[in-house]
């Protein structure tokens, strides 16, 4: 199946955002070159505890998770990123292949080159998609057994329902006798969780920010990014962080040749990120095609990993 262009995809979903009310554009177009490195000096910042904390977690697991799904698999890695988590867990679990899957191309090509000169003696088949499309994996890899790796909570920047629906595309991808490693953030107080979403030296807000100046490189957008501001904050009854360009003047601006107004205070909303409890983990898997095996949080707890099976009736017809 051939990828979608993604500059279209990118324009349809802009042009469809800016016109809805409220307007919104997904999170996964913050991840052009500039935005994927800004979200790296994201995971370095002292106020960015997911990272971190799920890092030290992974040391703790990862020979533990070798012993329950054995080694030879294919680790298939959505939404790579830089891969910095994952040369230590490609050695624990003994890995035979690494298909780290990213939506940028170019950051992709350079973390793939990256962890070749750190694990010279791993395949590596990198494969540049959109993880929440249909995705055919690399032929190399089609007759792996496969282990799933999902780190840093990317499951939460999808609702409950969206959220069901990726997990039980994962079990496609992976196959009838995969595991799946995933990371998900833990629901906490508000005052726990927001200043990893608004770090004083205000990387995340350049992260937001860039969403604008992308729009402006890519679709000819005319937009004053000097009227917006980075607004992040809890929404306890949703439980998630919710992440908005908040219009701090009236402005006009045009996007392709299309016009659009907002006025002070209006917001395009950008990113949610959902907290959950270990209770709506277990039901997430399930109801995703996934059984849980096992769970490894940090002391506190801020975070967890989870190791889920596919379930059995997920693969029948």
């Amino acid at each position: 199946m051939a990828d979608a262009d993604p500059v279209s995809d990118f324009a349809a979903a802009v042009l469809a955002g800016l016109a809805a009310s409220p307007k919104v554009i997904p999170a996964r177009f913050f991840y052009d070159r500039t935005g994927s490195e800004l979200f790296e000096a994201i995971t370095r910042l002292p106020e960015y505890y997911p990272t971190r904390t799920e890092i030290g977690i992974l040391a703790d697991c990862a020979a533990d998770i070798a012993a329950r799904v054995g080694s030879g698999r294919a680790v298939v890695e959505f939404g790579s990123g830089s891969s910095a988590k994952t040369p230590p867990f490609l050695r624990a679990v003994g890995a035979s292949a690494h298909v780290p899957i990213d939506i940028s191309a170019e950051f992709l090509g350079m973390a793939a080159a990256d962890l070749a000169t750190k694990l010279p003696e791993l395949n590596v088949y990198p494969l540049a998609a959109d993880f929440t499309q249909p995705l055919v994996l690399p032929a190399e890899v089609a007759e792996l057994p496969k282990l799933g790796f999902f780190p840093g909570s990317t499951l939460g920047n999808l609702g409950p329902a969206a959220a069901v629906d990726l997990l039980r595309a994962f079990g496609g991808t992976l196959g009838e006798a995969a595991f799946l490693v995933i990371g998900l953030d833990l629901r906490k107080p508000a005052e726990a969780i927001e200043p990893a979403y608004n770090d004083a030296a205000g990387v995340t807000a350049a992260f937001n920010l860039n969403l604008l100046h992308r729009i402006n490189r890519e679709l000819g957008g005319t937009i004053d990014t000097s009227a917006f501001a980075h607004r992040a904050f809890f929404n306890a009854d949703l439980g998630r962080i919710e992440m908005h360009l908040a219009a701090t003047r009236d402005t006009a601006f045009t996007v392709l040749g299309r016009p659009f107004r907002m006025a002070a205070g209006e917001t395009i909303h950008t990113e949610n990120s959902y907290k959950w409890t270990l209770d709506q983990a277990r039901l997430l898997a399930r109801a995703g095609g996934w059984e849980p095996v096992a769970l490894w949080t940090d002391p506190v707890p801020l975070f967890a990993v989870h190791l889920w099976r596919r379930a059995a009736a997920a693969i029948e017809p």
